[in-house]
C-alpha cells in the first residue's frame, strides 16, 4: 500500500445495542487505521430492538468520546460491496469465544474470495467483555435484570425504556 494512502478500516455489526465490548474493540481499532467506519447493518432478520437510524444515533453518541477519525454509517448491502464503496483496506472483527472464531473464519474465507485486497483483522475481546453479547443484554433487560456493567448509562436507559414499551 502506498505510504500516502489513508488506511480505512470497517467495523461492521448490528450494534443492537452497542455494548462495552463493542466500544473496547472500536477504541483499539482506531489505533490501527487512519479512519474507522462503524458500519451499522440494517439486518431486520435479526428482529432488532432498535431501528437502524436509532442504532446509528446511539453508536455515534458513544464514539464521540474517542479521538480519531470515526464515522458511523448504516448499510444494507453485501459487506464486501460496502467495504469497496468506502475504499476500506481492513475489516475489523471482534472475537469473544471459539464459537465466534468458527463463524468469523468461514465469513473471512468467503470475503477473501470476493475481494482478496481487503484484509480481515481480528481483535480478541478484553476478558472483562468476553461474555457480553447484545442478544444477552436485551434478554437480561427483558427479564428486569441489571445491564449497567454491559453498556453505557445512556444505552442502558434507552434499552430499559424500549423494553418497557414492548412489555
Amino acid at each position: 500500500m502506498p505510504s500516502g494512502k489513508m488506511r480505512i478500516g470497517l467495523y461492521p455489526g448490528t450494534f443492537d445495542p452497542v455494548t462495552n465490548g463493542h466500544m473496547d474493540i472500536i477504541g483499539r481499532a482506531t489505533k490501527l487505521v487512519d479512519r474507522l467506519v462503524i458500519g451499522v447493518a440494517q439486518n431486520d432478520d435479526k428482529g432488532p430492538l432498535f431501528s437502524t437510524a436509532e442504532r446509528v444515533e446511539m453508536v455515534a453518541a458513544e464514539v464521540a468520546r474517542f479521538d480519531g477519525d470515526i464515522v458511523v454509517k448504516p448499510f444494507s448491502s453485501l459487506l464486501m460491496h460496502f467495504a469497496e464503496e468506502l475504499e476500506a483496506s481492513v475489516i475489523v472483527r471482534g472475537l469473544r469465544a471459539v464459537a465466534d472464531f468458527e463463524y468469523e473464519f468461514q465469513m473471512t474465507a468467503m470475503n477473501q474470495r470476493l475481494n482478496q485486497d481487503i484484509e480481515t483483522v481480528f481483535l480478541m475481546a478484553d476478558p472483562r467483555h468476553q461474555a457480553i453479547a447484545s442478544r444477552l443484554v436485551k434478554e437480561i433487560a427483558r427479564l428486569d435484570g441489571n445491564i449497567d456493567s454491559f453498556v453505557s448509562p445512556a444505552v442502558a436507559a434507552r434499552v430499559r425504556e424500549r423494553v418497557k414499551k414492548h412489555a
